[in-house]
Order: structure tokens, then sequence, then C-alpha cells
């Protein structure tokens, strides 16, 4: 007869032995070993063999592909440009993680984000375990947010923060932050790998469960992503990211990841006296510093998400002192312009050796489609040669290593754009279907050299 010994094993990482123990020696998480009952040590043949009468779980529904089923209902705070980067506004139990540099204005968005939403009907708890309630009802003031129903609390206890919030049943939860929450079933310091994911899974598995969203601030590093694991990244719906530069008014939040909605959506703010204030037309406060074309500025035409933006792109190029020239990038990929430029010494016969280069997005915008590259170059050739491009011109493109021009996605969204502040002309490349905007002229290329040749009369 089969005699059936019990097994236990790690939920956190799959280990397994025959005794229980408060830690796992695999992973070293504590509280996590459970009990696995079900294997046979002694079978009709004396191996080791799986017992008849272990557990079995229940049935797993299956669906069809084509089931249709209504998209999950959205909370609206009222800030048009928080709403967007949502996808449309808050899912009920999704977990939100928004990270951003220090001081880059996390807490005041939040806290206004926190008053909208308890404004439009939703119960609203703002936890920080940073600051103090006096301070927070201070930020309050000063944003002139005192009378929003938002209930606030200083703790850092996660399981009191739990018990608080099963009490209370907000249906929305913010964090402030992640790396100060600390669980005492984890032997680490607050903000350590361990307690971070613990804090996490707890938090965003307690908001699934009791249908309430949940938003966490989390820190970033010194390389600008969110510090701990990116597990936590994994675990949460929605990842956003706050960006701006402390020298510019203009932030930037940016979904990098969303399951309600599209991916790379941004929303635009600007930070005055009394907050942050939307900006419904970034591409106007961008640009509204530029006076009449210069050499080396080249107005690009750009996608972010759904919503196209014009950002001015400057560039210097000056004979360098040093024996190696210096490459200097803000707000573009370091790497991206090694490649323009050495499309252009390869294929166009303009070296730029010698010569220190600095580029530079205006307005403190962070760039990453390729569909910027033909902008880089010409803002480049134009700060080499000392000629400015033609006024009310705007440019984009993408440039493959062999030189030709590939065309860019969603080309008359920004011809419109262009169109709407002005602009009566774009250089982009050739191919793809024929666009007809009203008051812009669309000159079209199909390789570098051409696009140099015809501009600045080289090639």
């Amino acid at each position: 007869m089969a005699k059936s010994t019990t097994t236990f094993t790690c939920s956190a990482c799959g280990a397994s032995s025959n005794k229980w123990s408060g830690r796992c020696d695999g992973c070293g998480d504590w509280n996590t070993i459970l009990q696995d009952a079900g294997l046979s040590t002694s079978g009709p043949t004396g191996k080791t063999s799986k017992s008849l009468g272990a557990r079995r779980g229940a049935s797993v529904e299956l669906t069809d592909l084509a089931t249709e089923e209504a998209p999950p209902p959205r909370t609206k705070s009222g800030l048009e440009e928080l709403d967007r980067v949502l996808g449309g506004g808050l899912v009920p139990a999704s977990a939100i993680l928004v990270g951003g540099d220090p001081g880059i204005g996390k807490s005041t968005l939040l806290l206004q984000a926190a008053a909208a939403f308890a404004r439009s009907g939703l119960k609203t708890i703002y936890v920080s375990g940073e600051e103090a309630s006096a301070q927070v009802r201070m930020r309050a003031q000063r944003l002139d947010l005192v009378d929003a129903p938002v209930k606030l609390a200083a703790e850092t206890n996660l399981r009191d923060i739990l018990t608080m919030l099963e009490k209370e049943k907000p249906k929305l939860a913010i964090i402030d932050s992640i790396q100060t929450m600390w669980s005492d079933t984890v032997d680490s310091a607050p903000g350590s790998v361990s307690q971070v994911r613990s804090a996490a899974h707890e938090l965003t598995t307690f908001a699934k469960r009791n249908d309430m969203s949940v938003v966490l601030v989390g820190h970033v590093t010194k390389d600008g992503q969110i510090a701990g694991p990116r597990v936590v990244e994994h675990m949460v719906d929605t990842v956003l990211y706050f960006e701006g530069e402390r020298g510019h008014q203009f932030r930037i939040l940016r979904a990098v990841k969303n399951r309600f909605g599209p991916s790379d959506e941004i929303g635009v703010f600007e930070m005055t006296g009394r907050g942050l204030a939307q900006v419904t037309n970034p591409s106007a406060l961008f640009l509204s510093e530029r006076g009449t074309p210069s050499p080396g500025s080249v107005v690009f035409a750009g996608v972010e998400g759904t919503r196209p933006v014009l950002v001015e792109l400057q560039a210097l190029v000056a004979p360098s002192p040093h024996s190696q020239a210096r490459r200097t990038v803000v707000g573009w990929d370091g790497g991206r312009l090694a490649m323009i430029l050495a499309v252009l010494e390869s294929r166009c016969g303009i070296p730029f050796a010698g010569l220190d280069v600095y580029l530079n997005v205006a307005g403190g915008m962070k760039i990453s489609e390729p569909a910027a590259d033909l902008a880089v170059a010409a803002a480049l050739l134009s700060a080499r040669e000392d000629v400015a491009l033609p006024e009310g011109a705007v440019v984009f493109g993408e440039i493959s290593l062999s030189g030709a021009l590939r065309p860019a996605p969603q080309t008359e969204n920004r011809l419109k754009e262009a169109q709407k502040l002005g602009f009566t002309s774009a250089i982009a490349p050739s191919g793809g279907k024929t666009i007809d905007v009203v008051g812009m002229s669309l000159n079209q290329m199909s390789d570098l050299t051409a696009f140099v040749g015809e501009v600045f009369g080289a090639g």
C-alpha cells in the first residue's frame, strides 16, 4: 500500500523540501512555505509515484477569442491630460505605478489627481510615507485643494495600512511611496528589493480583491529607471513616468505600459505657483520662445502616442579645441546621433571630424521616435554650413544606414498640426500614399544625398 508523505513548496520561487521552515532556503523570503501533500514513497513497484488521492484543482472555464465583453468602465478625473495618459480615465481595480526624478512634481500631481477623483465621486485615501499629514495639508493649501474630500494618512507599516483600507473601503488609494513601505513579514530594511516586491505584491493583490484602484509612487535610480525589482512593473497594469527638466516649467507624463490604453501616450503640464496646469496645445507651448529661423534651428513634426507634437531641435557645430571632439545630446539618443553623423560622412561626404557637436531638444522634451532622424540631420547641416532653413518649414523622416529616407507613420496628422500652427511647407521622405493638406506644400525626397543637394546646395 502506498505511503504518502508531505512536501513543502515555496510560493515565491517554487523550491521544495521535506520539512517546513519559516524562511525559504532558495529565495530567502519569509512565511512563503506551504504544505503540499500527495506524494507516494512506496508504490506497488517500490518506486516513488504520485498518489491517486492527491488534491485536484477546480476546473478552469474556457472562452473563445470571439467572445465579446463590455469595455471596462472608467472614471474621469476632469484633468484631461491625466485621463488621456490613462487611456480615457481610471479603470476600477487597476494598479498604477508612477515614477520620476526627485522634486519633479510627482506628489503635487497625485495630490491634484486625488482631489479631482474625490470631487468626481470616488472615495479617495492618500497615504504618505515620506511626509507628515501637516506637510500634505500645507501643499493642499498652496494648491487650493483644502475643500477636496480626500482622506489623509501618514504611515509606513503595510499591515496597518491594509487594515485601514479594509475598514474604510475606498475606491482609490494613493501610496507615496512604495519604497517607504515596510512589511513585517520580510526581514530587511524598507526600500530593499524584497521589501519593495512584497509591498507591491500585497497592495496590488489587495486592490484586485477589493475592487479598489491603487496608485504607487516609485523612486527612480540615477539612470531614470524605477528603483527596485523590475517585477514590480510587471505586477501593475500601468506604468507612468513623470519627466521634465528643473530649469523648464514643462512636465511630461508618459505611459510606458498600459493594459487599458495606448502605451506611448503623453500628457503635458506646466509647473506654476499654484501647481501643475494642463497644456492643451503643447506644440504652441514648445515653440512659443522660437523667433525668426536661425542656423541650427529646425522644427520637427513628431507624434507622441495619438498626439502630434511640434518641437524645436537646436544644433551647434564648432571647431574643437581638444584632440577628441565632443558629442553632447539633451533630449535625444546619443547613439542615434553618432549614427546620423556617420551616415552624413560616409554617404554624403560631409565630415564632422574635429568639430564639437551639441544637440538640444528645446523645452525639456524627450524624443525617441526614429522619425526625428531627418530633422536632426537638417539641424546639424544648418549649423555646420551656417545656413537657416526656409521659414515656415517642418522636417521629419527616418534615415537608414544606406542613406535612404523612410516614410514616417501618421504623416497626415503631422502636417495638419503644422498647418494649424502656421507652417506652410514640410520636408519628408517620398513613398507611401499621396497626402494633400490644404495650406501645406510637401517636398518629398528619396535619399539623404538629394536632401542635402536641394536644401543646402551640396552633395
